[in-house]
């Protein structure tokens, strides 16, 4: 029986990976990869006999070539790659020169056509793209300049669970800050992760999101409970515009190598998937180097934030000539003897409000600005953000 369509490098090399977990016996690691047990008998025998070496498929790199790579270099770039299934072949050649210097390796051209012959190389598919949205990233020129924060796609894992694994990462230095398996993304399951990135790391300058629940709501400004809270902590948060992932593109990228690193196929539960997601974290970081970092690591490029999270959760103040109004606990404010909503969210909080002409006035949430209050018809008319 064959292997289910994809690279069928990766499901050997998993396969033996959740085998020597001891997790699964035979027949179900036969009923999970979709293969005859003989056939998994028969990689684990040359898993046994050979290593992660052993997993190629029978198709011997040439030697008749007076200029051909020695076989020991070709299998020990082979079984290199078989450990970093996600790098490609300039990273792997630059990874091995790196760390053994004493040997001749080839170009890296020569090392994707050795790959390539051992079926370790995954054809690209073209597609058309967005061109890029940049300018967001230009005022990113240091690390904690700006984090990205998001929820990589849902999926099940064996047990039959949802898993929704929680990403965020320094958006300069590509550094991995955390990623969490959690089985709901709700306000509950986030905040004390990201308070746990920011006791470890320190505070941002800014967060970039999606408009998704917990990162914002469909309310006034957008605000969530989160987005709260990361404002009172002196945050600024981004928001990309709906539809252009684009906008968090470095953030993006990482979701691809992880996705491939972890998740194909899924874990057996969420302990095992957390797992997986730990083990990438420690490659992603520490072990794979970035082509846009000059081929340094993330780990080598960042560094903590001066701004310790506080002890204590500052209270928004204003200056200058605004009108303050604490939101009642049904999230309205008293104005000029009516009650006008502004948002649950906000209950508790002062807002502030300056005047612009004879009927419209400004709103803001610290720094934020939430909308025009208009009392002519005593309605809040939405203010979009800009970048």
């Amino acid at each position: 029986m064959p292997w289910k369509e994809t690279c069928a490098m990766d499901l050997r090399i998993r396969m033996i990976g959740d085998y020597l977990s001891r997790n699964y016996t035979i027949s179900e690691l036969s009923e999970l990869y979709g293969v005859s047990r003989m056939t998994i008998y028969k990689w684990i025998e040359r898993y046994q006999e050979k290593g992660y070496v052993g997993m190629v498929d029978h198709s011997p790199v040439p030697l008749h070539h007076p200029n051909a790579t020695p076989l020991a270099t070709a299998r020990d770039i082979v079984a290199f790659k078989l450990k970093h299934t996600n790098w490609g072949p300039k990273k792997v050649v630059f990874w091995l020169e790196q760390h053994y210097p004493e040997k001749q390796w080839p170009a890296v051209s020569t090392a994707g056509g050795i790959l390539k012959r051992a079926g370790l190389v995954k054809p690209r598919h073209m597609r058309r793209r967005t061109p890029p949205y940049t300018q967001p990233f230009q005022e990113c020129n240091q690390p904690n300049s700006v984090w990205s924060a998001d929820y990589k796609g849902q999926f099940r894992t064996g047990d039959n669970r949802l898993c929704y694994p929680l990403t965020i990462s320094d958006n300069y230095s590509r550094y991995l800050l955390c990623c969490r398996a959690l089985h709901h993304p709700t306000h509950e399951a986030t905040q004390p992760w990201f308070e746990a990135a920011f006791k470890q790391y320190g505070l941002p300058a800014a967060v970039r999101t999606d408009n998704g629940e917990p990162f914002a709501s469909v309310g006034l400004g957008g605000l969530s409970r989160l987005s709260v809270w990361f404002i009172k902590l002196g945050i600024k948060h981004e928001r990309i515009r709906m539809g252009h992932p684009q906008e968090n593109g470095r953030h993006e990228r990482m979701h691809r190598s992880l996705k491939e690193a972890t998740a194909k196929p899924p874990k057996e539960n969420i302990k095992q998937q957390q797992k997986a997601f730990n083990g990438f974290i420690q490659d992603h970081n520490h072990q794979c180097p970035h082509e846009a970092l000059e081929m340094q690591t993330p780990a080598s490029i960042y560094t903590p934030s001066f701004r310790p999270y506080p002890r204590k959760l500052p209270e928004i103040t204003y200056h200058g000539d605004y009108i303050i109004r604490e939101v009642r606990h049904n999230g309205e404010i008293k104005w000029k003897g009516d009650f006008i909503y502004i948002s649950q969210v906000l209950a508790g909080e002062p807002i502030a409000l300056r005047q612009r002409d004879e009927y419209q006035w400004e709103i803001k949430f610290g720094d934020y600005p939430l909308g025009i209050l208009d009392e002519s018809s005593m309605k809040i008319i939405s203010m979009p953000l800009t970048g």
